[in-house]
């Protein structure tokens, strides 16, 4: 089983690969820093399963597992997180992702879900799981921001980096007209009125 790995701290890079490579049936074959060093090693090399940071300089998150599963929709894609699943998990698998584990739960978890995603599964805990069971037979509310689109999810991330209009039309190809509109969009879901309080939104429930 061929792995690629992105991570843009060389330790957790390092420490990944020796996890997974303690495994006699796993083989890393690359090891990216960035989104975009990623998207470069996937289009090259042979892979079977990626291992991904979401959160990383350049592209990330939802943007860059989306981007994967554009140059490779059969082969699964395992997130890597320091944020909770109820904060990002949903839109990660949204985007195509087959899986989502909490880098503090790495050692015991990222082998049994490299397996299972590499064999066509998905990759969530127990608890995540039976929330999502209960969203679909109850109707149970979710967060504000699970009723964001992946692109405004992607562009609600970088507004709450700070980065300007033009600054996120640039990183997502997007004209800036665009992107306010998005924003707009945003606010309304949110019921938020501000970038200000756009801010502490995320602060409050996505870095928790």
């Amino acid at each position: 089983m061929k792995v690629l790995i992105a991570d843009d701290y060389p330790v957790i890079r390092q420490g990944v690969r020796s996890v997974l490579e303690s495994h006699a049936d796993i083989q890393v074959v690359a090891q990216a820093r960035d989104g975009e060093e990623l998207l470069e090693l996937a289009r090259t090399l042979e892979w079977d399963v990626a291992v991904i940071d979401y959160s990383m300089p350049g592209t990330n998150g939802v943007e860059l597992v989306k981007k994967l599963k554009q140059l490779h929709p059969t082969r699964p894609v395992l997130v890597l997180s320091m944020y909770p699943e109820e904060s990002h998990a949903i839109q990660a698998l949204k985007a195509g992702a087959s899986g989502y584990v909490r880098k503090d739960s790495v050692c015991e978890d990222l082998v049994i879900a490299v397996r299972k995603v590499a064999r066509g599964g998905k990759s969530v805990s127990p608890t995540l799981a039976e929330r999502m069971a209960e969203e679909v037979a109850f109707g149970t509310n979710r967060p504000l921001h699970e009723l964001l689109s992946e692109r405004e999810f992607s562009v609600m991330q970088l507004l709450a980096q700070g980065k300007q209009v033009n600054e996120i039309s640039q990183e997502l190809k997007l004209s800036p007209s665009t992107v306010s509109t998005y924003r707009m969009r945003i606010l309304n879901k949110l019921k938020l009125k501000s970038n200000a309080e756009l801010v502490r939104y995320t602060v409050e429930h996505l870095q928790a």
